[in-house]
């Protein structure tokens, strides 16, 4: 099996790679149905965060190299990676627009592609164990899976290219100290941990989850002007929903809101 899923109270969702999977988890084989998985739990109403983690030595490992080495002669390699890397992005700029709120629960190695699977998750815990590296330049090729647009805007584009150009590898508290995770927990923790500021980060409106990753992604691609325009379109849209009544009505009452979880613009 390529991996399980767990449901969780809070509308927390919990998906593991199984180790063959996170040992190669851009084989179609592995990749195509995790993908359909993850875009039916941003689908699913009820499910409002999704915690993803690897098993046993990985997180994710990137790219099936031994394949490459079978596509590279057969021919094929560049239909192979445009493959690959379009289903990738694809789910990245899903995950990254999506009300859903993802945690990277990162409990092994993880580089290339997967690399780019954890930096674009909106909250990234590492166990002690973990490490991160691009490895890209190892085999000369460029990176992929967003990791040149996510990776600076965490740790600052000069510090990112010294990361690619010196081919790094990042422990756990090497990657909290350059800002490129936010946690650094014990193994048995990992998962405790990851799935709490899941249900945290969860519990918002779904108006205040999505609206807010969009508007930060946009912030340092847009003029200033633009991204009010932005902040102000989205505002109003917001407060013409059945959770804005709450919020306001949660407060007038001086008691936690309950947001519905539900998208009212569908």
């Amino acid at each position: 099996m390529t991996f399980t899923v767990e449901r969780q109270e809070g509308g927390v969702a919990v998906l593991s790679l199984s180790p063959e999977a996170s040992r190669n988890t851009f084989n179609p084989d592995n990749f195509g149905p995790m993908v359909i998985e993850i875009e039916s739990l941003m689908l699913d109403a009820t499910c409002r965060a999704v915690v993803l983690t690897g098993n046993g030595k990985f997180f994710s490992a990137g790219g099936p190299v031994d394949e490459f080495a079978e596509a590279i002669h057969d021919g094929t390699i560049a239909k192979v990676v445009s493959e690959m890397t379009k289903s990738l992005h694809s789910l990245i700029l899903k995950m990254r627009a999506s009300d859903t709120v993802f945690i990277a629960a990162i409990n092994g190695a993880t580089a290339g592609g997967g690399l780019g699977l954890a930096l674009a998750t909106d909250y990234r815990i590492c166990s002690e164990e973990a490490k991160i590296a691009a490895a890209f330049f190892a085999l000369g090729i460029s990176p992929d899976g967003g990791t040149t647009w996510l990776l600076p805007r965490l740790v600052g584009s000069q510090r990112a290219k010294k990361f690619f150009f010196n081919n790094e590898v990042w422990s756990a508290d090497t990657a909290l100290g350059e800002g490129a995770v936010d946690e650094v927990v014990t193994s048995e923790e990992l998962l405790t941990r990851a799935s709490h500021i899941a249900r945290e980060w969860g519990k918002w409106s779904i108006n205040s989850r999505r609206s807010t990753k969009q508007l930060i992604d946009a912030s340092t691609s847009t003029f200033f002007e633009t991204q009010l325009e932005f902040e102000r379109a989205l505002m109003i849209s917001s407060v013409q929903s059945h959770d804005f009544l709450e919020g306001v009505t949660a407060f007038l009452e001086k008691r936690e809101p309950i947001f519905s979880g539900l998208d009212e613009n569908e």
